[in-house]
């Protein structure tokens, strides 16, 4: 059994959809992402868990878009643009089971002339990757260009954009940031995965945020905050986001969520941001977590 695909961008990406429906699809894509990562031993499976549930609310219930006929410029579509490159695996699952790409494409994750690589890239020419990235900081100047040219050619799709809370240690958010208060880009609507860990450790052991919520007000934004692991909630907040567009602010979602959700052995630590499950954690991953719409 495959997932439904969206409806096509003039309909809206599925507003019928149950909270129940979108969250066995997230579990389908925590299996796509624990499997596709255990299958080459290399990829980042925790900040991808974590943010499944968010990616399945964005692709299968609120973003316009027609994967049918992609294109580079989305024009009459809402797009998304992923910072933080390194959780790959969630993007890729949910971009193939939403009908960009055939399920079975997952297979090749991280092999050698894929299309599917650690880091999202655009050369290879894969439908609903619209930047490169990896290169941590990037993903918020490169929304805010493409929300200012949505404003310019008249086109009233939104703009949303991911990052990681470690991402915001980079100076070029900020940068951005400001840039996007001061020239009003209300079109625009930005999230951070805060699950308050990166690869070296907790955040606050790194270099600590402070007050996000206070930071991104100070800097002009209207700041909403979540939980990226409750589907009910998590829909209310991006509804809700939505709503606040085109008020003369771009929007930010402080979404909180647990690095490696939905599987027990690696949620509560920074460890399973970047390293692979051996068979047997394979197995006993595979066991919390059940099929759904069918493995690839």
């Amino acid at each position: 059994m495959t997932t439904p695909a969206p409806d096509k961008a003039s309909g809206g990406s599925g507003e019928g959809r149950t909270i129940d429906e979108l969250q066995r699809i997230a579990t389908q894509v925590r299996r796509d992402i624990v499997r596709m990562v255990h299958a080459c031993q290399s990829g980042h499976p925790g900040g991808s868990l974590g943010c499944a549930d968010f990616f399945t609310a964005l692709y299968f219930r609120v973003l316009r878009h027609d994967p049918a006929h992609f294109t580079m410029d989305g024009i009459g579509e809402d797009l998304f643009f992923l910072s933080n490159g390194h959780i790959s695996p969630v993007f890729y699952s949910v971009l193939a089971r939403s009908g960009y790409f055939p399920v079975q494409e997952l297979a090749t994750f991280r092999k050698l002339d894929s299309r599917l690589q650690g880091h999202p890239t655009t050369h290879e020419g894969l439908p609903g990757v619209r930047m490169a990235s990896g290169s941590l900081g990037q993903g918020l100047s490169v929304a805010i260009g493409a929300a200012l040219a949505k404003r310019l050619n008249g086109d009233d799709r939104l703009v949303y954009s991911l990052h990681g809370d470690g991402e915001l240690q980079e100076g070029q958010i900020w940068e951005a940031a400001m840039f996007a208060a001061a020239h009003r880009v209300d079109n625009l609507i930005s999230t951070v995965d805060y699950n308050g860990r990166q690869i070296d450790g907790d955040v606050d052991q790194v270099l600590p945020l402070g007050d996000l919520k206070a930071k991104w007000t100070a800097f002009g934004w209207d700041v909403l905050e979540t939980d990226g692991n409750d589907m009910a909630r998590l829909l209310g907040t991006l509804a809700e986001a939505k709503a606040r567009t085109g008020h003369g602010k771009p929007v930010m979602v402080l979404m909180h969520t647990e690095m490696g959700h939905g599987v027990d052995f690696m949620m509560g630590s920074h460890e399973w941001h970047g390293i692979a499950p051996n068979d047997a954690q394979l197995a006993q991953a595979m066991a919390q977590l059940p099929e759904t719409f069918g493995d690839y």
